[in-house]
């Protein structure tokens, strides 16, 4: 029987996998912390507003610093990353649902989607919560909830 001069796909832990992990997970980091780190010190006064006037209580605008800090460090050292990503993609979803509501379904006016960087964040972090950190992380691909 003759073999194929195709080449299989790659694994799932080779090293390109890996590496593009490690970046995806440094980029969406260091990206989001910057905005968590715009909001110190608390309170972060226009999100308790924010929420106040979606009928919510001011305490959860504090979930901001969840989402936006505590999530982006794990994700970025690469320990709790699957659990790291989900924070940042529930900070991403109340961040639409709260200040963004009525651009959801609007294009900007250079005709893309009014909210791409709020979806790029928010799939990304998608993609690591089900991916993981992969092997370039101080958890190890096989470290708890990596």
């Amino acid at each position: 029987m003759a073999t194929s001069s195709l080449r299989a796909p790659a694994a799932r832990d080779s090293a390109g996998v890996d590496t593009a992990l490690l970046i995806l997970r440094l980029v969406l980091g260091l990206l989001v912390l910057l905005h968590g780190l715009n909001k110190l010190p608390p309170p972060p006064e226009f999100l308790v507003t924010a929420v106040s006037q979606r009928g919510l209580p001011g305490f959860v605008a504090y979930g901001v610093y969840l989402g936006e800090i505590v999530g982006p460090i794990l994700i970025i050292v690469g320990i709790w990353t699957r659990f790291g990503a989900l924070l940042i993609a529930v900070n991403m979803i109340v961040a639409i649902l709260v200040a963004h509501a009525g651009d959801v379904v609007k294009l900007n006016e250079q005709g893309g989607y009014a909210l791409e960087l709020q979806a790029m964040y928010l799939f990304t972090a998608v993609a690591l919560a089900l991916t993981g950190a992969g092997r370039y992380s101080v958890g190890g691909r096989y470290g708890p909830l990596n």
